[in-house]
Formats: C-alpha cells, sequence, structure tokens
C-alpha cells in the first residue's frame, strides 16, 4: 500500500494560522488569493526605499559630526601652532 505524503506545512503558514486561522484557510484550502497583492508588492517597495533613506541620513550626520569635530580641532590647535 502506497502512503500518501502530507502536505508540507511552513513556519510563516503557522504564523498566518495563529494571526487569522480564517484566511490561512481561504488561502491554504480554498486557494483564493487576497486582493491587493501590487498595492502591497507597492507597499514593500516604498518602505525599502525609506530605509535606504533613513540609513543614508544616519551616515550623513555621522560624517557631519566628525567634519565638526575636526574643525573644532583644528580651530582650537590653530592657536598653539608655532
Amino acid at each position: 500500500m502506497a502512503h500518501r505524503r502530507l502536505p508540507t506545512i511552513r513556519a510563516s503558514e503557522v504564523g498566518e494560522y495563529v494571526y487569522c486561522a480564517r484566511s490561512w484557510w481561504l488561502r491554504r484550502v480554498a486557494g483564493l488569493e487576497p486582493e491587493g497583492r501590487e498595492r502591497r508588492e507597492r507597499g514593500v517597495t516604498l518602505h525599502r526605499r525609506h530605509a535606504r533613506s533613513v540609513a543614508l541620513s544616519r551616515l550623513l550626520l555621522a560624517a557631519a559630526v566628525l567634519l565638526g569635530v575636526a574643525a573644532l580641532i583644528v580651530l582650537v590647535g590653530g592657536g598653539y601652532a608655532g
């Protein structure tokens, strides 16, 4: 007698089920996909773009602080040179 393989359930599906069992059932059992996929994908793209902007602004802020410290050292140190 051949063994039937049980369907594989991914960890992300367990999380989806815990969050909303009905949503999981509609997707997994009924085979329905939620509407608005393009909108969600656009949102993900916009969030990634924003995250890059935030990272760049932090880098620029750090560079500005370092340049400010360097300028202070040059100004203070300039009176003692020679």
